[in-house]
């Protein structure tokens, strides 16, 4: 079964979160990859619909391709609960100390 050059593609980016199009190029025939110009440019575009990608031109001739990280954002309300919980398990342990001397 192959992959899809997508997913394989995907796969290189990721192992080094930023390349240039050129580097991109040479590490797909570096793998044995043949692709076009106008498929690799198409692969591109739909990876950076999906959002799993970032595509930005570096200078005229070169573009930086970079893999797209999820920042998880925490709640502040969470952020709160979990700071009153732990303030009393502490104030229960401290209890707990009182009450055993």
């Amino acid at each position: 079964m192959t992959i899809p050059i997508r997913n394989h593609l995907l796969d290189i980016i990721k192992q080094k979160e930023n390349y240039t199009d050129k580097e991109l190029e040479k590490a797909l025939t570096k793998d044995g990859t043949v692709i076009t110009e106008g498929e690799f440019n198409k692969v591109l575009l739909d990876l950076e619909i999906m959002g799993l990608i970032n595509v930005s031109w570096v200078t005229k001739e070169n573009r930086r391709i970079e893999a797209v990280t999820e920042k998880i954002e925490e709640d502040e309300y969470e952020v709160q609960i979990k700071d009153n919980l732990k303030w009393k398990a502490a104030s229960k342990a401290t209890a707990k100390k009182i009450i055993v001397r």
